[in-house]
């Protein structure tokens, strides 16, 4: 018999690829952190003996979930700018806030707090847009998550930088400092057509083109942004990407609730992703992505949470559900977005657009062993015909048992850390409590900080910019 380092037996092991497989009674056999098979339980008894067995008789078990989209620091903000409007949330709550307790420190306990609660709900991956990038990836990795980094620019100060240049050369030291941890990658992330100016989005094409990176980007979030794009510009948002050279199969667009038929035909045709950030939309009423047409046009569709500050919670498996919903409700067709093409979005889909498909994303030999396990013996979840529906409409995160990531244990038997580190979550939470109060006592002084307390002077960015463009 051949000994491996770990063999996960599940009652089934939905692998994502092939499409809508379901395989019962199978087992993932793991060695130096790869899958090194998925064959039926019967023969990896036979065929292999473990460091560490996991018979899981009543669970799932399912490729890690990718949050595709996530601002993971603002899980410090959770519940700090509810019920307003993007315009009001972003410019006369959010941004204030961070001008006035953002620093290296706020981001690493930010990053971790939302690492605790990804980890919990069976994400394995994240890709990340905020400042002190270097303390995001750090926060994110020690809680044993697979991390990729914005290098986020915004051509207004902020107490990070000062300006464009200074958020690319810290980002890009970030990007040297962590560049043997195979576990953390990086993007190019300018925040917005609507914040970075076009000097600054040329350079980010070149660089992105030179170094081989993805380019993340926040565009067609609301109609408004694209009325005063039209107004200022002359020109759609995705116009002015395009004649950038940014459209491409660099680009990960978040949001796209606002798109016509050619330009989804446009994205298909360059092969660029979209993330579809559903709750955060919704709460925010910026609108919906038109998930259906994106993927009957062939684009590679993931999902996002956005930031705990805009969602309130980090749970990709409720993401696939609204999803799901939306697609059928808003589309009025019962067969749009079934449950096994929400979970491929929700899983390799995400993989691919960071440009991960080929080491994560499906349960294949030779990809990287990030896995999920869900228990779905609960009343809840009973009776069981089929599988995958269960996972997306009668599961969620609270079944989630357990979590490796490149083939370690990061969640065992719903303990955080698992045996290796069982105080993990206390030391999170105790992390946390600080900001909590001081947060909390900026919000008495002020129900809504200054607008021009913001950022650089937030208020007047998009037609600052937007002027100078047209000049």
């Amino acid at each position: 018999m051949q000994t491996v380092d770990t063999v996960i037996e599940a009652r089934w092991v939905v692998p994502v690829r092939p499409r809508g497989a379901v395989l019962e009674h199978h087992s993932v056999v793991i060695d130096q952190c790869r899958i090194l098979a998925v064959l039926p339980s019967v023969q990896a008894r036979q065929q292999f003996t473990a460091a560490r067995h996991w018979a899981l008789e009543n669970h799932a078990v399912i490729p890690g979930l990718v949050n595709a989209h996530g601002h993971s620091p603002m899980s410090l903000l959770r519940g700090a700018g509810d019920d307003l409007a993007l315009h009001h949330w972003l410019q006369e709550r959010i941004w204030p806030l961070e001008r006035a307790i953002v620093s290296p420190a706020f981001v690493y306990d930010g990053a971790r707090l939302a690492a605790a609660e990804m980890v919990r709900a069976g994400i394995t991956c994240c890709n990340d847009s905020y400042f002190y990038p270097a303390e995001t990836a750090q926060g994110l990795r020690s809680v044993g998550m697979r991390a990729v980094v914005g290098i986020m620019t915004i051509d207004f100060p902020s107490r990070y930088a000062s300006d464009a240049d200074d958020y690319l050369r810290q980002g890009l030291a970030a990007r040297d400092a962590l560049a043997d941890d195979p576990l953390v990658g990086f993007t190019l992330a300018p925040h917005a057509p609507y914040t970075v100016a076009d000097a600054t989005l040329q350079r980010i094409a070149t660089l992105a083109e030179e170094l081989d990176l993805p380019v993340h980007i926040h565009v067609h979030e609301t109609a408004d942004e694209v009325a005063d794009a039209m107004r200022n510009l002359g020109c759609r948002p995705l116009d002015r990407l395009d004649r950038l050279g940014l459209i491409n199969e660099r680009l990960i667009a978040v949001h796209m609730t606002q798109l016509l038929p050619s330009e989804i035909a446009l994205l298909a045709q360059r092969g660029a992703a979209v993330i579809h950030c559903p709750a955060s939309n919704l709460k925010l009423a910026s609108g919906i992505a038109p998930l259906a047409d994106l993927l009957r046009a062939g684009v590679c569709v993931a999902l996002g949470t956005d930031g705990a500050a805009s969602n309130n919670r980090l749970d990709i498996l409720a993401e696939a559900y609204l999803a799901a919903l939306l697609a059928k409700g808003s589309t009025g067709d019962a067969t749009a977005v079934p449950a096994w093409q929400a979970l491929e979005c929700a899983t390799l889909n995400g993989a691919q657009a960071l440009g991960l498909g080929a080491r994560v994303g499906s349960l294949e030999t030779g990809k990287e062993a990030d896995i999920v396990a869900l228990d779905l013996s609960a009343i809840e979840n009973q009776p069981v015909y089929d599988v995958t529906s269960q996972i997306l409409y009668s599961s969620g995160r609270k079944d989630v048992t357990h979590v490796w990531v490149a083939g370690r244990a990061v969640l065992e038997d719903r303990v955080l850390g698992g045996a290796e580190n069982p105080t993990l979550a206390d030391d999170v939470l105790r992390a946390a409590a600080p900001w909590h109060n001081q947060i909390r006592q900026k919000l008495r002084q002020s129900a809504s900080l200054p607008t021009d307390a913001a950022n650089g002077t937030a208020s007047s960015s998009s037609s600052r910019l937007s002027n100078h463009d047209k000049g």
